[in-house]
């Protein structure tokens, strides 16, 4: 039954949308749903100079051609393509240390569909800037950096976030942006599954000698796979996984000896290399919220789950779940419904709660598979992969999974 009153309330709400979580799929979702008419205020724990620096600092992401449509129906991707690198190939190899040179694998080669390159990848420090000049363009987003939220909540008259300084912020919705250890989550009393890999991820980039040609590549070693993805000019981006206590004794050496390990287990097919930019570390597991909604709250991106990144689709996920929750609550405020009843809220976990596990399960698959040197494993995964190359419709069908182009796309995402 209607209630006047509390569509007064609703109405009284200072935002639309209160999302916590600057970093990339909270401006993100920000933007889509000022598209739709609503407002939001983004909050973000750190201060906007630490977003908005302009120097490399080595970190990339593989963007897969869904989520590039996505970025050019917000208006951004004209000001990142002089930036970004088409991924026009993948080549996979299931190696060990020193043969990774040989190709004994699969190759992908985005000649294969109509649409165009299977993805892109772009620098951090390009996309974040594009995405806060956005937000301050945009006037249906406000945007408080250094803005650290310490209580939260929810009631069916709407949701209230109170920040350290004590302010108090008031909107019909309550969306956690805010990462794998997602405050808004843990406040929201929603409960997680997942596990650690004993693995740690070494990422960097590097300059060679000869160019990529616009080729990934994603080598199955032993300790764990490594992907080299193609930069803008004659980089990469390297994302290396070894055993945790292999990986802390790695990173803890200069950088020349750094690169002694890395080089053979790639080979010289990108001749000499140096660092470009710095080195990270980052433990791998895999986590999923039990919940992606509760009442007037919503999960996104690493708050709503983190996977390995083997198949490199972290981000491509997270901003897969901003495209469809402002896919239902743009279609929602059309159709003049509370964006934030739990009967909407409800459709965007239908949506995702299927994706998110299946890609999630399947990561873990192939990270168990291919990080061993068992000899019957290696012969199965070695006879799949050769089948899988000889299948022209099931490569397909792959490389446009791979660029994101397969199952129900929200709006944002369709080009």
């Amino acid at each position: 039954m209607d209630n006047p009153a509390r569509r007064f309330i609703l109405r009284a709400m200072e935002h639309d949308l209160i999302i916590v979580g600057g970093g990339l799929n909270g401006p993100a979702l920000a933007l889509a749903a000022a598209r739709a008419g609503l407002s939001s205020v983004v909050l973000d724990a750190l201060p906007a100079t630490t977003r908005s620096g302009d120097a490399f600092d080595g970190r990339s992401y593989a963007l897969a051609l869904a989520s590039q449509r996505m970025l050019a129906g917000l208006g951004l991707w004209e000001g990142l393509a002089g930036d970004a690198q088409p991924m026009r190939e993948i080549k996979v190899t299931d190696g060990r240390v020193g043969e990774a040179e040989v190709f004994l694998g699969l190759h992908f080669d985005s000649a294969e569909i109509e649409e165009g390159p299977m993805g892109y990848m772009v620098e951090d420090r390009f996309l974040r800037r594009a995405l806060l000049e956005a937000m301050e363009a945009e006037p249906l987003v406000s945007h408080r950096d250094g803005a650290r939220v310490t209580a939260q909540s929810t009631a069916p008259e709407g949701a209230s976030v109170t920040l350290e300084d004590g302010t108090m912020i008031m909107g019909r919705l309550l969306v956690g942006a805010d990462g794998r250890q997602s405050g808004v989550a843990q406040r929201a009393g929603i409960r997680r599954t997942g596990w650690g890999y004993g693995q740690t991820a070494l990422v960097c980039a590097i300059a060679h000698d000869k160019p990529h040609g616009g080729v990934a590549h994603q080598l199955f070693l032993p300790p764990g796979p490594l992907a080299i993805l193609p930069l803008t000019g004659n980089r990469s981006s390297i994302v290396w996984s070894e055993t945790e206590a292999r990986a802390k004794a790695i990173n803890a050496l200069p950088d020349d000896q750094y690169l002694e390990v890395l080089r053979p287990r790639f080979g010289s097919f990108l001749g000499e290399i140096a660092l470009a930019g710095a080195r990270f570390t980052y433990p791998l597991g895999l986590t999923l919220a039990n919940h992606l909604v509760a009442e007037r709250l919503a999960l996104v991106g690493d708050a709503a789950h983190g996977m390995h990144p083997i198949a490199g689709q972290g981000l491509n996920a997270g901003l897969r779940d901003v495209a469809a929750l402002a896919h239902v609550l743009s279609h929602a405020q059309r159709r003049g419904e509370d964006i934030a009843a739990p009967a909407v809220l409800a459709r965007y976990e239908r949506w995702r709660r299927f994706d998110t596990a299946t890609l999630a399960a399947s990561t873990d698959l192939f990270n168990r598979l291919f990080s061993n040197d068992n000899p019957l494993a290696r012969m199965g995964r070695d006879l799949g992969m050769a089948a899988l190359g000889a299948l022209p419709g099931l490569r397909r069908g792959v490389i446009r999974e791979a660029a994101g182009l397969t199952g129900d796309l929200p709006d944002l995402m369709r080009g």
